[in-house]
């Protein structure tokens, strides 16, 4: 590029200066210079400039005269609804920073890892709806790893899982384990009390609908499986608990739920209950990003057994 010639011409760019918006939200609120002026700890000169310089900028004025007292104009009230909300934002900001109650509501930014019962996230997040302060709940449903770029990113604050991050695919999160529970075998009403005549043992060539074998919940049943000498007939592997609901409902084989959560799905979807395999255990972790080392902010209300 041949740059003979080239000159700069100056770009005029609008910005706002949250200095004299303050001084005109402060005589706002205060109804005249004299109060504002005492609150600011500066003379009523400087903040009449201060003013000034602000109308240069909205090209309107703010104030007009009503009797001894300063009354907004239509253009100062419009800029003084947005004062209102901008300071207070920033003193909510300081609040939330510093750890102090706020006026807004809290935002929890939440992944749920595919493979989590919606009853078991429901469990793990309940006491967050019950905190003094509002919470604005955002959530995210998907792959553990997807999710866990975006947590060291802090565009998540928490994901929750059932099993650990792997220390060997990202390194700045934190494994808070949360609690686990045994297992509770269901079917649908026909087929569940067939295999609940001589359980454990009437699950082998069972048919079956297990979690991907690369679960922590898979590996659990596997495991146990092997440990009571029986080979279920895999009928379908499948991520997603709702789907398998709906296989499990119109009868294509046995399903695995936590029990914490067993007895409320029995009752809402007309399954049955098989069996329980206390000695299987599905786990739960929260995983916040480790640079905090940050857990939820309110107590889990699952009632499992947690470690020592």
């Amino acid at each position: 590029m041949d740059w003979k010639g080239y000159r700069e011409y100056p770009v005029c760019v609008e910005f706002l200066n949250y200095h004299p918006l303050r001084y005109f939200w402060l005589v706002a609120k205060e109804g005249g210079l004299r109060k504002a002026a005492e609150k600011l700890h500066v003379s009523q000169p400087t903040i009449s400039a201060q003013i000034t310089a602000l109308e240069g900028v909205v090209g309107e004025k703010l104030f007009r005269r009503g009797g001894r007292a300063l009354a907004l104009t239509e253009t100062g009230q419009h800029v003084f609804t947005y004062a209102e909300e901008i300071f207070s934002i920033g003193q909510d900001l300081l609040n939330s920073v510093k750890q102090r109650p706020t006026a807004r509501p809290l935002r929890l930014r939440l992944g749920v890892a595919d493979a989590l019962p919606k009853l078991v996230t429901y469990r793990i997040i309940e006491p967050v709806f019950h905190l003094p302060q509002p919470v604005q709940v955002s959530c995210w449903e998907t792959k553990v790893s997807d999710m866990l770029l975006e947590l060291t990113a802090y565009r998540l604050d928490v994901v929750l899982a059932d099993e650990p991050a792997s220390s060997g695919v990202i390194a700045n999160v934190f494994n808070h384990f949360l609690g686990e529970c045994g297992v509770t075998f269901c079917a649908e009403p026909r087929l569940a009390a067939k295999l609940r005549r001589g359980f454990p043992k009437s699950l082998n060539e069972a048919p079956a609908l297990l979690p991907m074998s690369n679960s922590g919940l898979r590996r659990s049943l596997e495991k146990w499986f092997h440990t009571m000498g029986v080979r279920p007939r895999l009928v379908g592997e499948i991520e997603d608990p709702a789907f398998v609901n709906i296989l499990a409902l119109h009868g294509l084989g046995f399903m695995a739920v936590p029990t914490l959560v067993a007895k409320e799905i029995v009752t809402r979807s007309g399954f049955r209950a098989i069996g329980r395999a206390d000695d299987c255990k599905q786990q739960f972790y929260q995983l916040p990003p480790s640079a905090s080392s940050r857990t939820l902010p309110w107590r889990s209300s699952l009632p499992m057994r947690t470690p020592d």
